[in-house]
């Protein structure tokens, strides 16, 4: 037999193809023959990685597939006429109400997505969700087939990579205080809420501190242009900073230079940046929406209120109080134990093998 991952987008430093990425590198590890295809490939990824599921060979009754569902794509509608055994993995899919007056192909794309995935429910024996949130989802659009929940697996050895030291040089030590969030410019990331609260922690607590608003706003410019022109209205220019569509290394560099990470997001199917900022050791200030909860834990602040002037004093809280900071530490480095690779693909092997019954 052997074991095949479809996705729609096999993108480079992409949750979702990173999570396919390791699958495959688990699987491949235990003696199964593995392929990994795709609708969209990347060509910045090393070649070989996947291939377009056009390339994809008929699949035997005994073989297994499992289908990433992450975004509205053709070829979600083509999952039926596949054979094999057939699993879904769940990222979830933004509600397309996010997008509307943003960008009518996103709110089209994640429409069709939610109804695309809908349509699937009597498609699979068996699925995975990242989160409890997700898993309510499938619920919600009517699959009935049994449901487990796995965390998305997190390359943590790609952290201890070298940052951009270009990034480190510009603002290391020079007694500015670094807030930080991490996220497509999106709609449903809710910036403009990131940017209310740090106005409010700028002016009434720290004037010497700033904002690091990273994250790639491909389809997105024109919220990230309404972004720009909040952040100067509120006179923050210089203050608030969009670094853009960077590399890696660059992304490294922020998370290093960051006091504490702020999210305000209002839909997250699970949120890697949270983890990310737990691996960093960062304090933590989020607001309570979606699957944010359930994969931050007692990690960090988590605020059932969008006032802008409550974030700023849980920011300034977190920043000057080390009893709090301490205790909340400790919480956050148990939690992000619970991400640990060994673990976490533990628990995605056991999911796999219910439908792959150890076979090879």
């Amino acid at each position: 037999m052997k074991i095949v991952q479809l996705l729609p987008t096999m993108a480079f430093g992409d949750a979702v193809s990173n999570d396919a990425a390791a699958i495959d590198r688990m699987l491949s590890d235990m003696g199964y023959k593995t392929e990994l295809y795709a609708s969209n490939v990347d060509p910045r990824l090393p070649a070989g990685t996947a291939a377009h599921w056009k390339k994809m060979k008929d699949l035997h009754d005994e073989d297994l597939l499992i289908f990433h569902a992450s975004t509205g794509d053709p070829l979600n509608r083509k999952v039926p006429s596949f054979g094999g055994r057939k699993m879904m993995i769940y990222h979830n899919i933004t509600p397309s109400s996010f997008f509307r007056g943003y960008s009518r192909a996103a709110e089209e794309l994640t429409e069709t997505g939610r109804r695309q995935i809908r349509r699937l429910s009597d498609q699979f024996r068996y699925c995975v969700a990242d989160s409890d949130y997700n898993r309510f989802e499938l619920r919600q659009m009517g699959y009935q087939c049994p449901i487990d929940v796995c965390p998305i697996i997190i390359p943590f050895e790609d952290y201890e990579k070298e940052p951009d030291r270009k990034v480190i040089g510009k603002y290391k030590d020079d007694g500015w205080t670094n807030l930080l969030f991490v996220g497509r410019i999106a709609p449903n990331k809710k910036q403009e809420d990131v940017i209310r609260a740090f106005y409010y922690y700028h002016r009434d607590y720290n004037p010497k501190s700033r904002l690091f608003l990273v994250g790639s706003d491909t389809g997105m410019e024109n919220y990230r242009y309404q972004l720009e022109n909040y952040a100067r209205a509120l006179g923050l220019a210089g203050r608030v900073i969009f670094p853009g569509h960077i590399s890696f290394s660059a992304i490294l560099a922020y998370y290093r230079l960051a006091d504490l990470f702020v999210c305000m997001s209002e839909h997250e199917g699970f949120c890697v940046p949270l983890v990310e900022a737990m691996y960093f050791d960062l304090p933590i200030v989020a607001f309570a929406s979606s699957a944010i909860p359930e994969t931050l834990g007692k990690g960090g602040l988590l605020l059932d209120s969008k006032d802008p002037q409550v974030a700023a004093a849980a920011i300034d809280r977190m920043l000057r109080d080390r009893e709090l900071r301490g205790k909340i530490a400790e919480e956050r480095k148990a939690r992000l134990a619970r991400y640990r690779y060994d673990q976490v693909s533990t628990k995605m092997k056991e999911c796999i093998l219910k439908l792959a019954g150890g076979k090879q």
